[in-house]
């Protein structure tokens, strides 16, 4: 299956379901082939870590985990909605991302 970017590194999204439903975050990583993205101080868990070389005390950390890109959804920096998106390309141009609400250019 293709898969559009929708989404992308930098970009301020809403979860929308899940036990950070209605949090706001900035994405910091996309992995497309698994179409999961981190979203900064969401989806927090859990690492238990044994003491090693490069980390001596050992412990739990707290980490981001990955979430599904289906449960986030972008927020427009012009309206400060959360929108779907459209793509568009005039005259040979790049695709950009386009906001459906206001028309504005997400890019």
């Amino acid at each position: 299956m293709r898969n559009k970017r929708m989404l992308k590194k930098d970009d301020k999204v809403e979860v929308l379901c899940g036990k950070d439903k209605g949090r706001v975050g900035k994405i910091l990583a996309v992995f497309p082939e698994s179409n999961k993205a981190i979203v900064e101080r969401v989806n927090i868990v859990k690492k238990h870590t044994k003491p090693s070389s490069t980390n001596q005390q050992g412990g739990i950390f707290e980490v981001e985990s990955p979430l599904n890109l289906s449960n986030l959804q972008i927020i427009c920096k012009n309206c400060s909605k959360t929108v779907r998106l459209r793509f568009s390309s005039a005259n040979g141009e790049e695709k950009a991302r386009i906001c459906k609400k206001c028309n504005g250019l997400i890019d």
